[in-house]
């Protein structure tokens, strides 16, 4: 009798399973699931949602009438779940499940700070100002069970006309290296809003420094692209000046030669000791790794920094390493024209000139031989 109780049951279980278990089927009103991500650097914001069409799922057209009908301005009630006449609900931002908002790194939305994370994406529309509601819980079914007290952001926004959309949609507009804009557009309206981050190069240093710790720390490379970093974006100078001397010195992966010699003079200028820089550059460009357009582009820096005597002799060093070569012949005149002896210059052009190996580079020549010949400097 015992055996056939247990048997009995175990059928019973087997048979809820199997009546609970369900078959792949549509979306519930044909609303397709949908997902859009956009990277700012290496911070990844994706939006996740079920997207309703202007034309219902038996063909009716409710063109017109979608914004303050099919969805309500304000709250409402929805009339299911945790919703009645005392506790309206916002719009779900989308159909079906809830929308979700994910983010791999804290951002500011609208200004306003939101750590990272996933949030159901709920909204409260108006005629014009829209409430964007980022809830903790982005599991539930739509709006149904949502509960203020697990908003982890609320902020305002202004709607705009859009151009026709049938689907509603997210997209991201103003794609920027530290923020984007997020726009929801269906119908003919859309919603935007903007998420920065504030902190990208915080991060993007913090990155650095962990990845030197692994692999790409045994490459000098590395050293030189990090401190290239905090040159570029004249941040962290000090880390920057630490990484380009790395580049150059750390026990068996530093390389002493003109990428790293140079990259290092570039720090230091950014830090105002501009003396240390050119005892830098002058060891660079006498290293053998230094090519020939290096050396010329340092020159041309040199007369751009107002320093036409030490352009000179970079010209001059430029030439008795590469002789004639058309680069290091138009350097000599540059360079005397940049101290006034239009003579040697314009002797310098002429070499140059036969040397031209393309209609721009003749044409350069000749304008500079006019410019010469008047007694006038052509840099």
């Amino acid at each position: 009798m015992h055996k056939k109780l247990i048997t009995l049951l175990l059928l019973t279980v087997t048979s809820l399973s199997i009546l609970k278990a369900q078959i792949t089927s549509p979306p519930n009103g044909d609303n397709q699931k949908s997902e859009v991500t956009q990277y700012m650097g290496f911070v990844k914001v994706t939006i996740m949602w079920n997207s309703p069409d202007v034309h219902g799922a038996n063909g009716e057209d409710r063109n017109g009438k979608i914004w303050g009908e099919l969805v309500p301005y304000g709250l409402s009630n929805l009339d299911f779940g945790l919703s009645d006449e005392t506790h309206l609900m916002p719009w779900r931002a989308g159909a079906n499940e809830n929308t979700v908002f994910s983010v791999s790194h804290d951002v500011q939305i609208e200004g306003k700070n939101l750590p990272a994370g996933k949030y159901g994406l709920h909204m409260i529309p108006g005629k014009e100002d829209w409430v964007i509601i980022f809830s903790k819980n982005y599991t539930s079914w739509g709006s149904y069970f949502y509960q203020e007290s697990e908003d982890a952001l609320r902020v305002t926004v202004k709607s705009q006309p859009h151009a026709y959309t049938e689907w509603l949609g997210y997209e991201f507009d103003d794609r920027m290296p530290a923020f984007c804009t997020v726009r929801m557009n269906w119908e003919k309206l859309a919603v935007p809003f903007k998420v920065s981050v504030p902190n990208i190069n915080e991060l993007y240093l913090a990155k650095i420094k962990e990845e030197l710790r692994t692999e790409p720390g045994f490459d000098y490379l590395n050293f030189v692209s990090a401190s290239q970093f905090c040159a570029q974006r004249k941040f962290a100078l000090e880390q920057g000046l630490a990484w380009a001397e790395d580049a150059i010195s750390k026990k068996y992966i530093g390389v002493k030669n003109f990428p790293t010699l140079s990259n290092k003079a570039k720090i230091l200028t950014l830090m105002g000791r501009e003396a240390e820089a050119t005892v830098l550059m002058k060891e660079a460009i006498k290293d053998p790794s230094a090519g020939m357009q290096d050396i010329h582009m340092f020159a041309r820096s040199l007369q751009a920094s107002k320093k036409p005597q030490e352009a000179m002799e970079v010209f001059k060093l430029n030439n008795q390493r590469f002789p004639d070569a058309f680069m290091t012949l138009f350097g000599l005149a540059r360079g005397y024209s940049g101290v006034g002896d239009y003579k040697n210059a314009l002797k310098y052009a002429n070499l140059a000139l036969p040397k031209a190996s393309d209609a721009q580079q003749k044409s350069q020549i000749e304008a500079a031989v006019k410019k010469l010949s008047e007694g006038k400097d052509f840099n």
